[in-house]
């Protein structure tokens, strides 16, 4: 019985685990109103500004990390293979070059910390006072 009870304890765990969310972040000093449409535009390559005219950098993380998953599933609504599929034919035609990837969510803000034009995303609750979260999934 106790091990019955340690498993589901386990699973539901994990299970919160697999959701955790993922919070989009920019710098600090980056004052633009940018929703969840502005966001998938700025990932596929449809929208290369922010609102006031500024470079829009999209940073994303390798195609293995649980947050990259995540985030492509709700907010681009594409599974990872999906999305290669989708880049292969924009660089093969030469209409695209797929988002800068980073390793890890330590990564993801140092380098938004440092660049007001990067746009990125890390798993909730990662976020520092480093950059600014204007959206949560």
């Amino acid at each position: 019985m106790k091990n019955v009870i340690f498993l589901m304890a386990l699973l539901l765990i994990s299970s919160f685990a697999a959701n955790a969310g993922v919070d989009v972040i920019v710098h600090p000093s980056n004052a633009n109103a940018i929703d969840a449409d502005q966001i998938k535009k700025i990932f596929i390559g449809k929208a290369k500004s922010f609102a006031d005219g500024s470079k829009a950098l999209p940073l994303t993380q390798g195609d293995g990390n649980a947050v990259t998953s995540e985030f492509n599933e709700k907010v681009l609504k594409k599974s990872s293979s999906q999305l290669k599929a989708y880049w292969s034919k924009l660089v093969f035609t030469g209409k695209g070059t797929p988002p800068k990837e980073a390793s890890s969510d330590a990564e993801v803000l140092s380098l938004v910390a440092s660049n007001p034009n990067l746009i990125g995303f890390v798993k909730q609750g990662s976020a520092d006072s480093s950059v600014k979260i204007i959206q949560s999934f």
